[in-house]
């Protein structure tokens, strides 16, 4: 079905011409720009397609209220985003599509006085997945232990060798294969549960940096962007390193030449089903090439890559390894700007 002017007229106000919208139509994110009074004015193809894949549809000029399984909710959220002039969530949205109504988060962020941005945040993937992902992880486990020992025999030997400066990175790498030993020793039991403990999160990024920085195959800027208010949080330091480094590795093989590792206390913020009063949010940004829209509902699920020598592990892991300590990874991405957010609940 195709929406015209005939049916919808044009909304009676002025609005920034379409080049100055920041609607990516590579973003992997479902995202629509409102009008004041309610109306849509444009829809990305992520949205399109999570709407039940109407291509033909114009989107210009259908009211928003149609949209929306439990009305008034959406409408007056928009109103009060365009009110207020901040940013509104919508927690649990029930929003009508094509196939039905769907669940989801949304956000509703002015632009100006006139336009609001929506983003989709849609529920999380089925439970399957997660086991799929264990399944697989505990067989790579099982390969990985054998050369991981020949790796720290080599690192020692060379270390007894090197001057003093590269011994340092010598000794990294024997720290970093017993780490890898000891997770993969780990995952080989089903049901493992992560060791908790009470860590800077800032001295888990730093070793993450030191990492990157080491281990990219051409020069590689950093920046930092911490926030020193946030608290200590509960983790285990070993698997949420393993969790950033995969996201750092994932921005590097999309071709990233500038990293910026970010921070952030995040308050009153959904995690799942239920609601944190206090997050800490760490950020990897990167200006790789983005995240292919194809991948877009099953980036996170195990063996799914979008090179053709590509493992889909690094993803699955980080986010499993984020939801065992009731946090989640989400992402937003563009070709050139990409951010992967890692969300963890901080205890009371």
């Amino acid at each position: 079905m195709h929406y015209n002017g005939a049916m919808f007229p044009e909304p009676a106000i002025t609005v920034p011409a379409p080049a100055a919208w920041p609607l990516s139509e590579h973003s992997a994110t479902p995202m629509a720009l409102i009008a004041r009074g309610h109306v849509l004015l444009a829809a990305n193809p992520a949205l399109r397609d999570w709407f039940g894949g109407a291509v033909a549809r114009a989107w210009r000029g259908e009211q928003l209220a149609l949209l929306d399984a439990r009305p008034p909710r959406l409408s007056d959220a928009a109103e009060r985003a365009f009110v207020e002039q901040r940013r509104v969530w919508l927690r649990e949205a029930r929003v009508r599509t094509a196939i039905g109504d769907r669940g989801a988060d949304l956000a509703l962020t002015p632009l100006d006085a006139q336009v609001l941005l929506l983003e989709v945040l849609p529920v999380a993937a089925e439970p399957a997945t997660a086991t799929r992902l264990s399944e697989s992880l505990r067989g790579f486990a099982h390969e990985v232990r054998g050369p991981l020992a020949g790796m720290r025999g080599a690192a020692q030997l060379l270390h007894r060798r090197l001057d003093a400066d590269e011994r340092e990175l010598a000794g990294l790498i024997v720290a970093e294969v017993d780490r890898l030993a000891a997770l993969s020793g780990r995952l080989l039991h089903a049901g493992a549960k992560p060791r908790l403990a009470l860590a800077n999160v800032h001295e888990i990024v730093e070793r993450v940096a030191a990492l990157a920085t080491a281990g990219a195959d051409a020069p590689l800027r950093l920046r930092r962007d911490y926030d020193p208010s946030l608290p200590a949080v509960r983790v285990d330091a070993d698997r949420l390193l393993q969790a950033l480094l995969n996201l750092v590795r994932n921005a590097l093989e999309a071709g990233a030449r500038e990293l910026v590792l970010r921070t952030r206390a995040e308050h009153a913020v959904r995690i799942g089903e239920r609601v944190a009063r206090l997050a800490a949010r760490i950020d990897v940004v990167d200006d790789g090439c983005g995240v292919p829209a194809a991948l877009a509902d099953t980036l996170y699920e195990p063996l799914v890559s979008g090179r053709p020598d590509g493992s889909g592990l690094g993803l699955a892991l980080a986010r499993e390894i984020a939801r065992e300590h009731g946090g989640d990874l989400g992402h937003a991405s563009r070709p050139g700007s990409t951010v992967f957010s890692l969300l963890l609940p901080v205890s009371e």
